[in-house]
């Protein structure tokens, strides 16, 4: 996975915003206490999104506001820590993350953990090298929701040292448009940017004028390849992107006849499949001959022949595009094209399937499972799915309710919404402090094992128990609760070996 660094900014205008408008969506500044504005950016303290953390003020003189701040997880207990944002079910949302370091802990570099979004890991989190050079790192994906909400979580790693805590500075969520990057089957994977730039624009990243969706667009050009500035607007309302009208007021080009061939982005790729989108527009007055043919190619393979580009600009993209090591765009114009090819944007972002993400219904019943309880862990945030070694779910399809809430002193009772968790597999609640009944399950026909010994529940044993075929383990001992053993439990214990029962020491049950 690269890291969206291959985009840090300058620190001082990293997070400016130069929107024409303000943004919709959620503009979260991490560890703020008050809110911030900067452009037309209004920033909001992460208070109402997270559960659990501490916050920092960074002593880093020059720093942006939303810089100045952040959010760590010392709690090494916990498996996750997540940011859940209300959301729209089945929209699609740019997100967006920000880490600057700033020696928050009195270490010297950055500590490494690994970041998911909606049960799905997105990347390891490494902002050493940018930490170095005094840049913060962000970054960004796309996703399109199950549910009406978004999670998006830190987690430790196998790289995370001991006694370092995961941090962020800012977290975006934003909504897109149904046409932006419309052709990716968004069921089966999110997109994760790797690069995006314009071509032959100098100075610094920022959010351009005009994207609504305030993505930012690099600089690219070393000087070896002529810049060409626009003499025509474009409506880039006619494309499915909506990249800003800024990005074609600059292109890089060839002199007519001649091939424009462009290693981009600057670093290697790991194998993997690619969403591609390039942007161009013929950069002269509007005429009978303001129009340009060429050929496009990626790695010398064709990626779109005979593209006739006019001033009213063009895109081609390519979903699912196979792509590793350096690459290559080569631009081949037509025998009789007047000019030369031009260029003027390029996005890049890497496919990562989905990790299986848990079933609306399911994250609801665990939400209201953990409303029962006076004090759940604080890692029981948004979508329960993280990939292991963090997840409370493993697969998708089976929920294990397990260790994480094994010995966790958890108090209050058990909600009778633990009936809509369908999936679930594994439910272990031992050593906690729960009271009240034990409510009924028969809607688990997953359940295979339900551990709730050592507790302070009461009342008696739910028939609906005994009923349940695939359950193979059923431990209540050492809590109080009265009456008779059911019989389809009882005749269970007796006449199926593979079945376990266990309701003493402690109880009243005969």
């Amino acid at each position: 996975m690269i890291p969206f660094s291959l985009l840090a900014g300058a620190l001082m205008l990293l997070l400016v915003g130069a929107t024409d408008a303000a943004l919709s969506g959620y503009q979260i500044n991490c560890g703020a206490t008050s809110e911030q504005v900067a452009g037309n950016v209004t920033w909001v303290p992460d208070g109402p999104f997270v559960h659990g953390g501490e916050a920092a003020q960074l002593g880093s003189p020059g720093v942006m506001p939303m810089l100045s701040s952040l959010r760590y997880f010392p709690d090494a207990s916990a498996r996750k820590h997540c940011y859940v944002v209300p959301a729209e079910r089945h929209a699609r949302y740019l997100v967006r993350t920000t880490y600057y370091y700033g020696g928050f802990d009195g270490g010297r570099a950055p500590p490494v953990f690994d970041q998911a979004i909606d049960g799905t890991r997105w990347s390891a989190v490494d902002t050493a090298a940018a930490y170095a050079r005094g840049l913060a790192t962000y970054y960004e994906a796309v996703v399109e929701t199950a549910g009406k909400e978004l999670s998006v979580c830190l987690a430790r790693s196998r790289d995370t040292a001991p006694g370092r805590s995961p941090f962020i500075s800012a977290l975006e969520v934003v909504p897109l448009e149904a046409s932006v990057y419309s052709a990716v089957n968004f069921t089966a994977y999110a997109l994760s940017t790797v690069a995006r730039h314009s071509f032959g624009r100098g100075g610094a990243i920022v959010g351009y004028p005009g994207d609504r969706f305030n993505r930012y667009w690099e600089p690219y050009g070393d000087g070896s390849i002529p810049v060409v500035e626009s003499q025509a607007s474009v409506a880039t309302e006619a494309f499915w992107n909506k990249p800003p009208e800024a990005v074609f007021r600059q292109g890089l080009t060839a002199s007519r006849s001649k091939s424009l061939d462009l290693q981009w982005p600057p670093a290697p790729l790991p194998a993997a499949s690619y969403y591609l989108a390039l942007y161009f527009q013929d950069n002269r007055a509007p005429s009978a001959l303001s129009w340009r043919v060429f050929d496009v190619a990626v790695n010398g393979q064709l990626f779109f022949a005979g593209l006739n580009v006019s001033t009213a600009g063009s895109m081609v993209y390519g979903a699912a595009w196979p792509l590793s090591g350096q690459t290559r765009i080569t631009l081949t114009p037509a025998p009789d094209s007047p000019v030369g090819p031009v260029i003027n944007a390029a996005e890049l972002m890497m496919m990562v399937p989905l990790g299986g993400r848990t079933h609306p219904r399911d994250v609801i019943g665990m939400e209201a499972l953990a409303r029962g309880f006076l004090n759940p862990p604080s890692d029981w945030r948004g979508d329960p799915c993280l990939p292991k070694p963090h997840g409370l779910v493993s697969p998708a399809t089976k929920i294990h309710l397990q260790d994480n809430l094994t010995n966790y002193r958890v108090g209050g009772s058990i909600s009778d919404h633990i009936a809509n968790l369908t999936a679930v597999s594994s439910i272990w609640l031992v050593g906690n402090n729960l009271t009240g009944p034990i409510p009924d399950m028969s809607p688990l026909h997953h359940l295979a094992s339900l551990h709730l010994e050592d507790n302070g529940l009461t009342g008696s044993l739910p028939e609906s128990l005994g009923s349940l075929t695939r359950l193979e383990e059923l431990s209540v001992q050492n809590n109080n609760l009265q009456g008779t053993i059911p019989s389809s439990i009882r005749n269970r214990a007796i006449g199926d070996i593979s079945f376990r029962f266990v309701y003493t020491p402690g109880n009243n049950l005969s």
